[in-house]
This record gives structure tokens, C-alpha cells and sequence, in this order.
């Protein structure tokens, strides 16, 4: 026990010396005399030029380090300096093997970090290729055992404590040849205090930033209470304040302020972490939420949800310098928000109970995302939807209040760029790449002025096709069904298209769509279509299909084509038409033909119609792209059209075809389309001559007939004269 006891004694005592010669050798010893060795030192062993300008102390309880005026230069420029640095550690922490930082403090850091035009970095030349080179080759192969040995010693919680952090006026200033980039951080403070591993601790950070391409500053603050547990893996951040201002090129000189406030945390070893209360803002849009994420991998779990707060979209666009989005209803765009829950299995993340706001509109639903194969489902409804007030108003409309000169130019260009026949409707690389299955429904739309109700659509895209299998909905007390299918797989897409029209009264819908009043009826349609290519040109020049139609009890508004025919019939019965008052409709039954789909044209050779008296035959065409109509339209007498005496239908003129032209852009008043057609009514004489005479043959045979049998057989007369003539 004695040796024991002296043994013990013997230690204390040697390290109490040493302790001792320590304290002396710093209490005695100037390390500024040093200067030029340490100097000297630095330059031997890399690349840099090191000056010590100012003082260097040292003190013993507690150990510590002040450097003064430290500059380091690389190829004879400035690389690192810095104007005061202390740090200053507890020595009796030290041997309770719980080291404590009592101060650090780091003032007037200023790096300089640059990448020239071959791409390298200044500060892999700090030290010397062959050192480098030299140190990489003698480096010994990893020791399984030392690797252990390592692992488990990292593996032991780490417990120091640090009084007091800080960081004033740091600078960084870092430049890019290969780019041109150059960002400068600057005016960098930090503070923390009481750090200590397994207990929060305060944090305050500021700066600011600026870059060159894009040029933009911003002034940030940070403040929030930090807390690490002693393996450092985990950690958390409560009372996060964080503000930001920036102000660049991309929001035309104007400031924008962003914010973000709550609490996060994390836990790299069990791969978690989560948001509380996050609430964040950025100019006048705002949004909140609660998240938590499960695995940091490519399949990470999500459960919470997330709110973007009502907010003005032109507001927005105004507070961040941005050209205005002009509409013809100015109050649009000015109410929208959305909200959703997050949920789903590891890797494909769900939203439910989402709902969109959009002014009057709103829409319910539900979706989800695959992130391996990046697969979209979607399922939403909306209530009333009026998509002409987001449209640009008319050229001839005046801008709204809020936007330029400037943007109106760009709006202008943009709308050229939009009708350009010859730009690219699809891009075809994303869609190819798509993955989608897409529910959409809308119980009223509201579009070029059409008004269209319960809508349903659904489409499907995978491997480059786009498959619309349904887009229907009520239109105008009927009914329209679509289908189309979009082949994106080559560079020139293929097109198909097959609706149904069915009941749909034309004249409220042609009066909404284009104000034209010109046809009414219930009409019935099919269209089978086809085309190539991903322009409006190309797809208009390579149509090729059928249409095939059909209106019932209709009329043509503004166009008497019973007027025309009498004027036709009183010109051979050589009379002079008393009516004054003809209206302005021309009533049928039923009218029907086929349309042959031919590029930009759409050829009519089955055009017919059941009139009053009459039907109406035809053949014609219409140019889509210059909406122009090139009808040859007949009117067949068939019976009595009109009690007009001038107008009256006898055996001459009766199955003799009135001709008729429509001719001239649809544009144009319908009244001034159809005319009556002279050039035809040549052959129409002939009709009439071969009716005359064979009425005046009929007469004559008739008269000898009776002169024979007397006047009592005139029925059997007639009978045998029908049967002669026909």
C-alpha cells in the first residue's frame, strides 16, 4: 500500500511540474520572437506567404491563443486573412476529460476563393503538387483493426462545452471565370453562447450575399435556439425566425421580403426528421405546415399537410417586379389559395382532402406521385368555371390600370407567338417521359363565350400517347361526347378524333360563340378525324376525315330562299311578285349532308333540305383557313311555297331547280351570301321549255280526245294522258 500510496504521489507531483514548467515557459517565453520561424515555416511547407503583422499571446489559465493582423497571400494575392482571432480553452476541463471552449472569437476573416478558365480552384494549390503527390502515395493502407478501433471511439459520445461564440465582419469573396460568377458573402456576424452538447442553446446569424449573374443581394437574419445531442446525430431548431430581403435584376430593383418562423427537427440515425408549425412568406404570399418525413432515401414516407393562404396573384407579380397578366376581367386573379393533407405509402407521397381556390371557382379532389417512376394521378371537380374572364382582352381594349407600356409590348409579342400557325404545339420530350391518369370534372364552363355543363374528362398518357377517353358534357339542351388520341412516339405526331353530337340547338350557340344568328335547329353530329404533325399548319394541311350532320325543325335566320325561288317562278310565269313582306327565315324540316375533310378544306356533296314546297340540294365547299364559303345551292319546286299569284306553281315550273350561290366569307352579314345564280338558270329554262311543251302536247291530245268520247270521259281522260306522259 505504501509503494501504492507513492506511486500516486509520484505522478501528481510530475504533473504538477509540468504544469508548472508549462505556466513559467509561457510567462517567460515571447512567442512574437518566433514570428519569422513560423513565417518562414508556412512558406516551406505550402504554397502560401504568410505575414504576421500583429501580436501573438498566449495565456495559460485558461489556455489560450490571440492572433492579430494574420494575412496569407497565394501567387502573390490575397487568399486569407484575418484581423483578430482568440480562442481560449478551460485547462482544468481539460484533465476532467471534458474540454470547454471558454472563448472563440473570429474578427475581420476575409477569403478569397476563385476557379480560373481551365477550371481550377486557387485553394488546391495551397500546397505543392509533389508534397501533394508525396503525402497521397505514403499514405498508409487502412488497418481493419485501426478501422474498428476508430469506429468505436467516434462512436462515443462527445461532451465539450463553449461559453461564448463569435464571428463579426467575416468576408468571402468568390469568383468563377468559367462562368463569369462572382458571389461575395459579407458583413457575416455570428453568436451563440452556453454550447453545450444535450441542452439547447441560443443562435443569431446575419449577412449578406451578392451575386453577379444573376445580379442580386440579399440581407439575411437568422435566430432560433439550437439543440445536438452528444453522437451529433440528431438535432432540432425551436423559435426559428429567419427574415431575408432581396432585391436583384429578376424583380426589376425591387425588394421582396421572405420569411420563415417555426420549429424542424431532425435525426440522421434513425432517417427522420420534422416540421412543426412552419410558416413561411415570401412578398404577399404566405403558406403554413406540419410535416414529417420517414427515410432520407428515394422512397422517403410523408404524413402532414400544407396550406398556401388566400392571396392575390397580380399582387404578387406587382411585388416582385413582373410584367402584369393582362385579362379581360380585371378582378381575376386576385382570390386564390390551396390546401391539401399528405399522406401515402414510403415513396409515393398522397394528397387528400385538397382543395383549390381560384376567385369564384373552387375545386375538391385528390392525387398522388409515384417517385420512381414519377406517375400522376389525379382526381379533382369544380363547381363554375367562366374561362373567358382570364382571357387577354381585346386589342382594342385598353390595358388594365395596373400594367405598362413595356408589358403591353410583351403581351403583344406573346400573343403573335401564340398565333403563329408554324410554332410547336406539344413538347413532345416531356410528353413522351409523361405518366399520367387524370379525372377531371366541372359542373359549368364558361369558354368563347359557350356555355357548357356537366363536364367530364379523363385521360391517360404512358409511353408517349396521350388517350382522351372521354371529354363530355351538356351543351346548349344537348349532348357532346369526345374521344382523341395524341401518338407523340416519332417526331411527327399522329391525331385522331371521334365526337358525338347529339340534340344541340345551334342557334343559342352559334349566337354565344360568334354572334351569329344565320341557322337554328337541333342538330346532330359525327366527326371522325384525322391528322399529322405539331403544328397548327401542318395539322390543318394534313386533316383527312368525314362529318357527317343532320338538323331538325330548324331555319335559316336572315335569308328567305323562298323569295328567290318565287322571283324565279314569276319570271316565268311572266309576272310581277305583289308580296312586299317575304321575313327574314326560311323554315325546314330536316337538313343533312356529309362534309369530306380534305386539309383545310371541307368538301359538301350531300347537301339536302325539306322546305316549304321545295327542297334545297347543293354541293360546295369551305376554306377553314380563310373561312371562306362556295356553295351551288338548288331549290326544287315540289309543291305550292307561297299565295303570291305571281308565285304560283303550275306543271311548268313544277320539279324545275331555282339555282342559287353562297359565296363569301363567313364573317360577313348571312343576308348578303346567297343570291340567286343567273349564270345556271339556263338550264333551268330548258326544264321549263320541255314542261311547257309537254303541258301544250298534253292540251292538245286532250282536246281531240274529248271531241271523240265526249265531255262526260274527262276523268279517263286525264288518267290516260298521266300515263302517257309518264
Amino acid at each position: 500500500m505504501k509503494a501504492l500510496r507513492y506511486l500516486l504521489i509520484t505522478i501528481v507531483a510530475l504533473i504538477l511540474l509540468a504544469v508548472a514548467a508549462v505556466a513559467i515557459a509561457m510567462l517567460v517565453i515571447d512567442p512574437n520572437t518566433y514570428k519569422p520561424q513560423i513565417e518562414q515555416a508556412v512558406e516551406k511547407q505550402t504554397n502560401l506567404d504568410l505575414t504576421l503583422d500583429g501580436d501573438i499571446s498566449w495565456s495559460f489559465i485558461p489556455i489560450g491563443l490571440e492572433l492579430n493582423n494574420v494575412e496569407a497571400k497565394l501567387d502573390g494575392e490575397r487568399f486569407i486573412a484575418l484581423e483578430r482571432l482568440v480562442a481560449e480553452i478551460d485547462f482544468w476541463s481539460l484533465l476532467a476529460m471534458s474540454p470547454q471552449v471558454n472563448n472563440f472569437v473570429l474578427d475581420g476573416l476575409d477569403a478569397h476563393l476563385s476557379v480560373n478558365k481551365k477550371g481550377e480552384a486557387n485553394w488546391t494549390r495551397i500546397i505543392p503538387e509533389k508534397d501533394a503527390q508525396q503525402a497521397a502515395s505514403s499514405e498508409p493502407a487502412p488497418d481493419a483493426t485501426a478501422s474498428e478501433t476508430a469506429s468505436e471511439s467516434s462512436s462515443e459520445p462527445l461532451n465539450f462545452n463553449v461559453s461564448n461564440v463569435e464571428i463579426a465582419n467575416a468576408r468571402v469573396h468568390y469568383t468563377d471565370a468559367t462562368t463569369g460568377q462572382e458571389i461575395t458573402l459579407e458583413d457575416f456576424t455570428l453568436g451563440a453562447s452556453n454550447i453545450t452538447l444535450g441542452s439547447e442553446f441560443p443562435l443569431d446569424i446575419s449577412f449578406r450575399v451578392e451575386t453577379t449573374e444573376p445580379q442580386m443581394s440579399v440581407k439575411g437574419s437568422i435566430a432560433a435556439r439550437l439543440l445536438a445531442n452528444q453522437a451529433l446525430d440528431a438535432f432540432s431548431a425551436s423559435g426559428l425566425d429567419a427574415s431575408f430581403d432581396i432585391k436583384g435584376d429578376a424583380f426589376a430593383g425591387k425588394t421582396v421580403t421572405a420569411k420563415i418562423s417555426g420549429s424542424l427537427a431532425a435525426n440522421l440515425a434513425n432517417e427522420t426528421a420534422n416540421l412543426k408549425d412552419i410558416s413561411f412568406s415570401f412578398a404577399n404570399l404566405s403558406a403554413n405546415t406540419n410535416l414529417t418525413v420517414e427515410g432520407f432515401g428515394d422512397k422517403p414516407k410523408l404524413a402532414g399537410n400544407i396550406a398556401i393562404n388566400e392571396f392575390s396573384l397580380k399582387k404578387l407579380l406587382e411585388n416582385l417586379g413582373q410584367p402584369a397578366i393582362e385579362t379581360s376581367d380585371g378582378n381575376v386573379l386576385t382570390a386564390l389559395a390551396f390546401s391539401t393533407n399528405i399522406g401515402g405509402a414510403a415513396g409515393k407521397p398522397e394528397l387528400t382532402n385538397l382543395a383549390l381556390k381560384l376567385d369564384d371557382t373552387t375545386f375538391d379532389g385528390s392525387g398522388s406521385y409515384n417517385l420512381a417512376s414519377s406517375a400522376l394521378v389525379f382526381r379533382l371537380t369544380g363547381d363554375a368555371l367562366n374561362a373567358d374572364r382570364y382571357l387577354p382582352p381585346p386589342s382594342d381594349t385598353p390595358a388594365t390600370a395596373s400594367s405598362t407600356g413595356s408589358n403591353s409590348g410583351t403581351g403583344t409579342s406573346t400573343a403573335s407567338a401564340q398565333a403563329d400557325p408554324d410554332s410547336q404545339l406539344l413538347p413532345l420530350d416531356t410528353l413522351r417521359a409523361l405518366l399520367l391518369d387524370i379525372d377531371l370534372g366541372l359542373n359549368k364552363l364558361t369558354v368563347s363565350n359557350l356555355q357548357i355543363n356537366e363536364i367530364k374528362a379523363s385521360a391517360l398518357a404512358k409511353n408517349g400517347v396521350l388517350e382522351i377517353d372521354e371529354f363530355s358534357g351538356k351543351l346548349y339542351y344537348g349532348s357532346f361526347n369526345t374521344t382523341a388520341t395524341i401518338d407523340a412516339r416519332s417526331n411527327t405526331p399522329k391525331w385522331s378524333i371521334n365526337t358525338n353530337v347529339a340534340d344541340v340547338q345551334t342557334l343559342p350557340l352559334l349566337n354565344d360563340l360568334a354572334e351569329v344568328d344565320m341557322l337554328s335547329g337541333g342538330a346532330n353530329l359525327k366527326i371522325n378525324a384525322k391528322s399529322t404533325g405539331n403544328t397548327m399548319s401542318a395539322l390543318r394541311g394534313n386533316a383527312d376525315g368525314k362529318i357527317t350532320f343532320n338538323l331538325a325543325e330548324g331555319e335559316f335566320r336572315r335569308m328567305n330562299l323562298t323569295r328567290l325561288a318565287c322571283q324565279g317562278i314569276a319570271l316565268v310565269n311572266q309576272e310581277t311578285l305583289g308580296t312586299t313582306d317575304w321575313g327574314t327565315a326560311t323554315p325546314f324540316n330536316d337538313m343533312r349532308g356529309t362534309l369530306d375533310i380534305n386539309g383545310n378544306t371541307l368538301n359538301n356533296t350531300e347537301l339536302l333540305a325539306s322546305l316549304a314546297g321545295m327542297q334545297l340540294e347543293g354541293q360546295g365547299n369551305v376554306d377553314m383557313q380563310q373561312t371562306l364559303v362556295d356553295y351551288e345551292l338548288g331549290l326544287r319546286i315540289v309543291g305550292e311555297i307561297h299565295r303570291d299569284p305571281a308565285c304560283r306553281v303550275t306543271d311548268i315550273v313544277r320539279n324545275v331547280v331555282i339555282p342559287l350561290e353562297c359565296r363569301g366569307n363567313l364573317s360577313d352579314d348571312p343576308a348578303g351570301l346567297c343570291s340567286f345564280d343567273g349564270s345556271r338558270f339556263r338550264d333551268s329554262l330548258q326544264d321549263i321549255a320541255k314542261n311547257a311543251a309537254k303541258a301544250k302536247a298534253e292540251e292538245k291530245i286532250k282536246e281531240k280526245l274529248q271531241e271523240k268520247l265526249g265531255e262526260a270521259a274527262g276523268d279517263k281522260v286525264k288518267d290516260a294522258l298521266k300515263g302517257f306522259f309518264n
